[in-house]
């Protein structure tokens, strides 16, 4: 397992905490100390808040409609390190020419993120503008994954939008944002 060195734990924790105090709008009823106790009592979790800064995710403080609390990507558009991706590893296997890099969802497990949902990216949508130039993957229903779709949404005209795709399509301007629960 990798660690992060005392040096880089509390340079990631500055960058995070200042994020929480500019956007106090994300979560006015969260206190910044509370945040840090969850954080310190799971290693796991400054590793995979690391590799969300680390992919241009701007992690910050969100708490869901069913009342939990978490780090949610909230850079202003897709995370530039998680573009031109394909949706899945099946969708990745499946494509003969000009195969992507990788997939969302297994890049998403690497770092130990959930993709958003459909309900969880336009309440992300509440909290913010995100995605005005760039789209993300959601999380797609299986019955629309095992006919070789997926989902993405983002934000035109002031309007959340999901769209589908060949889950195997890849752009350069669509990336994915995860979330891990606190």
């Amino acid at each position: 397992m990798i660690e992060l060195s005392s040096e880089d734990k509390n340079k990631l924790l500055a960058i995070v905490e200042s994020r929480f105090h500019t956007h106090m709008e994300r979560h006015p009823d969260v206190v910044w100390s509370d945040v840090l106790t969850r954080l310190e009592t799971d290693s796991n979790k400054l590793i995979t808040l690391s590799d969300m800064e680390r992919t241009g995710g701007e992690p910050d403080v969100i708490r869901l409609p069913n009342g939990d609390l978490t780090f949610c990507d909230c850079s202003s558009e897709a995370p530039s390190g998680r573009r031109s991706l394909c949706y899945d590893e099946q969708a990745l296997a499946a494509r003969k020419k000009n195969k992507p890099d990788g997939s969302a969802v297994a890049l998403a497990e690497e770092i130990g993120i959930e993709l958003l949902d459909e309900a969880t990216y336009r309440h992300l949508q509440t909290l913010g503008t995100f995605d005005l130039k760039t789209s993300s993957w959601i999380l797609t229903p299986e019955a629309i994954r095992q006919k070789g779709g997926a989902l993405f949404c983002d934000r035109r005209y002031d309007h959340i939008f999901v769209y589908h795709n060949g889950a195997d399509s890849y752009y350069a301007a669509r990336g994915f944002r995860g979330m891990f629960v606190l």
